[in-house]
């Protein structure tokens, strides 16, 4: 009978051993996966800073006007250039 006993508390003392074995694993794995997962929400916080960076930059007025008076030869609008329609008397 003591044998016996002896048997049984060994396989449980092996199965408890083994699941704190597997948790200890999951539980790295699971840190591992939160690093990596950290790290990339890192790296996408600097990306998004420097796409409302570039695009403060690309929204500037001078720079609008700029692009349209070199690429479009257009040119600022003048009083003395301004045409006034009026409707006319029928």
């Amino acid at each position: 009978m003591s044998g016996r006993f002896n048997i049984v508390l060994t396989a449980i003392l092996v199965v408890s051993a083994l699941s704190l074995v597997n948790a200890q694993y999951q539980a790295r794995r699971l840190f591992i996966e939160l690093e990596r997962a950290q790290s990339l929400a890192r790296q996408l916080d600097i990306e998004w800073a420097q796409l409302q960076l570039d695009q403060s930059t690309l929204g500037k007025h001078a720079r609008i006007e700029a692009n349209a008076r070199r690429d479009l030869n257009m040119i600022a609008l003048t009083p003395a250039r301004t045409q006034y329609l009026t409707a006319g008397d029928k």
